[in-house]
Formats: C-alpha cells, structure tokens, sequence
C-alpha cells in the first residue's frame, strides 16, 4: 500500500481520462445492453432470463413460478442491474401484442394494449413457452460457449443455439450510444422459406427474398401500405420506414347511416391513449365531421368511430383520420445489430440471415462433433463389454482369484484402463445372453449414427452438401411447427394518388372579425364586426388597433414580418374576442424587435405584391407565402440595412404598378415587368438618391390611382389619367398629383 493517498493521483489531462471512460461506458452500452445480437436476436438481459428460468425448469409442460424469483435469480447471479428493469424486460417476453412470437409464458396481470402496467413481479408468475425452449435446444450438447457470470461462480451462455430465427421473427429495438436499433417483428415461415432459399442459393439477390418476406408482419395486425419498390429498398440497405394502418371497415347502416370499425390498430399504438387523443380531436373542433369515438372492444379489438352525418365522404373522414391521429404510423427500420464477433453495423435481410444461418451450421458441426465423441467413448466400451461375454468364463476367473484383477484383464484381452474398470463394474444381473445382443444392437447403431455424423463435419463439398441438406430439413420442421398465417395485411396505397383533401372540412365554417393591436396583441371576435367599431373594442392601456379585418374561421391568416419572414396562422386558432387576446409571438417564432408589415386573409391562387424599403419587390402568389410551422419561411431575401415596407393583394384585372418613394415622387410602371417568385429580392422597381420607397399598388390602368382624403370627411379623389407618371421600371418617377397623402400612402 502506498504511504499516502496523493501517491494514488494519476497525473493525466483531463480530456484524454474523460474521453477513455466515456469509450469504456459507450462500448458496454453498445455490446451488453442494447444491441440484440445476429445469432439469437437477444440483448443480454433477455438472454438471462431465458437461461434463469431454464435453470429453474420453468419448461412448457411444468408449472408456473413467481416472477419474483425469477428476477431475483437474473439479478443475483447473471444481470446485477435494477429488478424493474429486468422485470420490465421479461414482461415484453410475455406479451402477444409486443411479441409476434412469445418466449414467457405468463399467468397473471402482464399489461394490455390499452397501455395499462403489468402487476408487480410478487403477483405474476411465469413459464417458458415451446418456443423459448426451441431457442435454447442443444445448450447441454456443446454447441455455444460459456463464460463466467460478473461475480465469476457461474457461468451463462454467450449465445442461444436453437433453430428459430428470433432475430427477425420477434423484432427488436434499442437505444445505445451514438446508434439505435429498430427491428420490427416478421411471419417465420416466410423467414423459413427465405432461409432455404438461401441455403440453396447462396449468391441470391436481395431482391429474390422478396418473393418469400413480403413485409413486417406485427402481432396486431394492421395494413402495410407501402409499395414492394420501397419495402425491397429498405430490406436492400437494412434503413427505411414502412407505412402502417389500422384495420378499418366502414360499416352500412339500415336507413342510410354509417360507421367506422376499427379491427385492429398499429403496432406499438396504446389503445387507450388512441382513443383519448380521437375524443381530443372532436373536443378542440379539429375534427368537425366526426360525432363520437367509442370502445366496444372485450376479447377482440372493436373501435366505433360515428361521423357527423351520413353526408360525410367516408375516404375523407378515414384520410383525415390517418392524417390526425395514430391509426396510421411509421415504423422504423434500423437493421443495426452485432455481428459473431460483437461488433456493430447495419445489415441487409439476406446479411443478417446469412449471418444466422451461418451460426446454425457453425452450432450443427460443433454439436455433430461433441456427439461423435461421446460415441467414441460409448463404443470403447461397448468393445470391452464384448470382450468380456466372449470370455465370461476367464473374465469370473481372474474376478474371483487375482489380488488385483485390472491389471492382469488389460494384459490378458488387451483392454484399456477404462474398458477394464467398466468390466469390473458391471453388474451380475447383466451377465446374461440377451445383454450380449443389445449391446451388439447398441454399437451397430452408434456405428451407424457415427458415420452419418463424420460426414457432416468433413471440410469438403460432401460436407457441405450434408450439411446444407439436413438444415434444409430441420427448418423445415421449424416452420411445420412454429409456421402461422401472416397477421399484417399488405395494400399499397400509392402516395398522392388519393384525392386532394379539403381541410377547410375538418374547421367549422363561422364569421370572425380578426383585429392585431400596435403591441402585438391578437384576438377574433365571433360575427362580423363593423371595422368602424374596432377601435371602441376594450384594448390594453397604451395600446390600440393596427389591423383589423373579415375573415372566416376557414381562412388562412398571413403575418409578414419586415425581416421579410412569413407566417402563417389559421383563423380557427386564434384567441377569442372576450379579453384582449394573446400576444402573436406566442404562436409563432416572430423575433420582439422585428415589426409587423402586414396581417391579412391569404389564400390559394391569389397574387400579392411585395416591396421592400430600397425600391426592391416582386409578385408571389398564396401557395408561396404559406408557412407550415411556427418558424415561418422566408419570403424576401433583403439587402443589408433594407426592410419589408408593402405587402398587398394584386386585384383581378391588375395591369400596372404604382409606386411612391419618400421623396413623393410616384411612378406608373406595366405590372408584367414584374416577375413571379417564390422567393428572393425581386427586381428594382423606383430609383431614389435620398431616401426609399414609401408605398406600392397594383391597379388597373384604365381606373385610374385613388386615395382617401385627409381630415376624416370619408372623401376620396381619385387621379383618372396617370399617363404622365407612366415610364419604365426603375425610373426616378415625378412628383406625385396635387393633394396625394403627406405621409406617402395609398390608403391615407
């Protein structure tokens, strides 16, 4: 022992002591917890537990035991981890709707598909099921590596043997450091069929396995609806997604009425909280043309889903429903699994179950060789048994006279040691003729056995056709016994190929009267307001009306910030009209020091003109100015020091573009010199030596340019000739008419 504790400081930098501990934490987390490996499809803990409760004869035909003791022995002995995570893990094992294939075979309270806890582990208990045990036949034969338990006084098995393809058939998913798994679950005897397939054709495409695994198949059913092309893709690279939907019948009524029946849900889809979030959608209005959801489920899944009326269109109400709620999913696939030498990657179909077949012939050759030489043990002596009936007589002889008869038999009959000891040990009772012609039965039959395993461990052609043969026929017994009907229905719906959805359909159409203060403030009156009225309305201490307008609660609501960035709001979401509203910024990502331009009714096929300060601007349309999230899109791209100044709608029957810059001077320009974008600075419209533009409209020529009158008589003069402020874009413009607006706007 050092004489003091400093003498224990390892002087190291600390980003190198960091970065090694961390490695050493990220490669446990990788290889012992949350990867399965290729060979078994198990993690660790699974593993364990299968092993536990092997040890514990919890087999198919014995009874059940505690789960309690089962976790206790997992922790105790082989996975020193918390128990509710190991019980956690068990009951997984036991479920059908989260197993295709179940390895524990539970009595008790194990959880449901609503998303209810399995009871505690004092309460339940457990089995293996026949599956299970196929996993982990030939443990007892030599065919996998042991190693030492954590605490080195036992030990566990490093793989599972058995011929079921657990990986692909039950799935597997997982978190680790730097990487994920995601495996969905898949119908072994198409596995089967792929795997022999395999067997006989080694070099087959991953394409070819496609004729065998058509898709994930989950224990809850459902609807794949991808296509064969982008399924075949994701097998091919080991990455992708597969589209998942509910099984959904839509019931006829007697007298014209409707329903929908949902049979069953996607995989990994609580029932309880799909429902909640159903009954959600028709409190908050999001769903106007659906009435009521109700959970008529008992043995079977059975989900009523009523619409408003017997006018809705079932194909609308089922696509906003898979557009709103979780009856329809994403799946994720992630083959990302380790390998026989515990190393990470990402795999195809056919590398991951050549991998395991691959491990069963390496697990058929090491079990034919451990048998082989129990067999050579057992015909050594089965010989010194025959040896010792051809010479009964001289055998008793040297029993009764010799001091030491072992010696005297191995020189007499040239018997090994062991033959000798087992001669000598051989009970009376078996010196009789008939036990002669069983052990010669016995050695003729394990000669023969012999000869039909030493072919299977040959490293030569011959060998591996053997071999090749008798796994073909053991997964043929594989499928006979474990092969079911696929659960999951596959029915390609090709993407856009369904109509175009109203959305407007799933709001409830009402007035409103929108109204956006000078501080940011925005509220909807229920009705249609009068705008005069609007500054009356109760308003914040300091603050006032900025915008306000007629709109429907359908209507799309465009917010343009001078940053030049657009938003978008839906009129059935904002706040109501009886206290003074909620800040806008609360809603969308509209940074405090940027101001509000514009606030206005946007819709589809409408043409606007934007302008910013520096005398720059171009024409959009509606589709270009929506935004589908809080952050908005980018609508002008501005030059440094320059902001959005206009933002107005292009009427029908527009032909020419009136601009004003701060200095009054006006200009008339064609409005086709104008392009169209979706996105950019746009063009220069006005030319200014001092100062930028104040205001843009686009008008018919013919109609002249109008504007209100100053000192509030309601009058409007209009300007009927503008042929004199008419010149090409860019231009300088002149002086705009007598009586045009102190502050340069077309609107007073």
């Amino acid at each position: 022992m050092p004489e003091s504790p400093a003498d224990l400081i390892i002087d190291t930098p600390f980003d190198s002591a960091l970065s090694e501990r961390y490695l050493v934490y990220a490669l446990s987390t990788i290889t012992a917890r949350s990867l399965p490996d290729v060979r078994d499809g198990l993690k660790p803990v699974h593993r364990r537990l299968l092993w536990a409760m092997r040890l514990l004869k919890l087999d198919p035909a014995s009874a059940y035991k505690k789960c309690a003791r089962v976790v206790g022995d997992v922790i105790g002995k082989y996975h020193p981890h918390g128990d509710q995570s190991v019980y956690d893990a068990m009951v997984r094992l036991a479920q059908d709707f989260a197993l295709r294939y179940p390895l524990v075979d539970g009595q008790g309270n194990f959880g449901n598909i609503d998303g209810d806890n399995a009871a505690a582990y004092r309460y339940t208990e457990a089995r293996l099921t026949g599956i299970a045990q196929a996993l982990m036949a030939g443990l007892d034969e030599g065919t996998v590596d042991f190693k030492p338990t954590y605490n080195g006084e036992e030990e566990e098995p490093e793989v599972m043997p058995g011929l079921f393809p657990n990986l692909l058939a039950n799935g597997s998913s997982g978190i680790a450091v730097g990487m994920a798994t995601s495996i969905p679950p898949h119908n072994v005897a198409e596995l089967i069929d792929a795997a022999i397939h395999l067997v006989e054709n080694p070099g087959a495409e991953d394409s070819a396995l496609m004729d065998f695994v058509h898709g994930p198949d989950f224990p809850t059913g459902g609807v794949l609806v991808d296509g064969p092309g982008s399924i075949a893709q994701a097998y091919a690279t080991g990455r992708g997604s597969f589209r998942l939907r509910a099984k959904i019948e839509t019931v006829r009524e007697k007298g014209g009425g409707w329903h929908l029946l949902v049979h069953e849900i996607p995989y990994g889809v609580q029932k309880g909280k799909l429902i909640e979030a159903i009954a959600g959608l028709i409190g908050d209005k999001k769903l106007p043309i659906l009435a009521d959801v109700r959970d008529e489920s008992a043995e079977t899944l059975r989900v009523v889903l009523e619409p408003r009326s017997r006018t809705v269109d079932p194909e609308l109400l089922l696509e906003s429903l898979y557009r709103m709620s979780e009856l329809e999913v994403r799946f994720p696939l992630n083959l990302n699994v380790l390998d026989k030498h515990r190393t990470p990657g990402v795999m195809s179909l056919k590398q991951a179950l050549t991998a395991w077949l691959a491990h069963q012939i390496e697990v058929m050759v090491r079990r034919a060789t451990v048998r082989i030489g129990k067999i050579d043990d057992r015909l050594e002596l089965l010989e010194g048994f025959l040896v010792a009936f051809l010479n009964l007589d001289r055998v008793i002889e040297i029993i009764r006279t010799e001091d030491e008869p072992k010696p005297v038999m191995v020189a007499e009959f040239g018997l090994s040691d062991r033959q000798a000891e087992a001669v000598l040990d051989m009970r009376l009772r078996r010196l009789r003729r008939l036990e002669e012609m069983e052990i010669r039965k016995e050695r003729d039959g394990l000669v023969k056995e012999r000869e039909g395993l030493a072919g299977l461990i040959v490293a030569d052609a011959s060998g591996r056709l053997k071999q090749r043969n008798k796994l073909k026929r053991d997964l043929g017994g594989v499928k006979d016994k474990f092969g079911d009907a696929r659960r999951t229905a596959i029915e390609e719906v090709v993407s856009g190929g369904a109509k175009v959805l109203d959305w407007s359909a799933m709001i409830e159409k009402e007035p409103i009267t929108v109204m956006l203060s000078q501080r940011g403030w925005v509220r909807a009156m229920k009705g249609h307001v009068a705008l005069a009225e609007v500054a009356e309305q109760k308003w914040r201490e300091g603050d006032g009306p900025r915008f306000a307008f007629h709109a429907q609660t359908t209507d799309k609501l465009l917010l343009l910030g001078e940053n030049g960035r657009a938003y978008t709001l839906g009129g059935d979401r904002l706040p109501g009209g009886r206290g003074f509203g909620e800040p806008v910024r609360l809603t969308i990502d509209l940074p405090a020091e940027v101001e509000i331009v514009a606030f206005a009714v946007v819709r589809v096929g409408m043409k606007l003109l934007v302008a910013s300060s520096d005398g720059r601007g171009f024409v959009t349309n509606g589709e270009a100015v929506m935004a589908e999230t809080r952050k908005g899109k980018q609508l002008v791209n501005l030059r440094p020091g320059a902001k959005v100044a206009v933002l107005r709608v292009v009427p029908d029957g527009a032909d020419a573009v009136v601009v004003v810059g701060e200095n009054r001077k006006m200009l008339v320009f064609p409005l086709a010199e104008l392009p169209e974008m979706g996105r950019g600075s746009g063009v220069q419209l006005q030319r200014y030596r001092d100062g930028g533009l104040s205001d843009a409209v686009a008008v018919k020529m013919g109609e002249g340019l109008s504007w209100p009158q100053g000192g509030g008589s309601g009058r409007v003069r209009t300007e009927g000739d503008l042929s004199a402020w008419r010149a090409v874009r860019g231009a300088g413009g002149r002086m705009a008419p007598i009586g045009f607006p102190r502050n340069g706007k077309f609107e007073g």
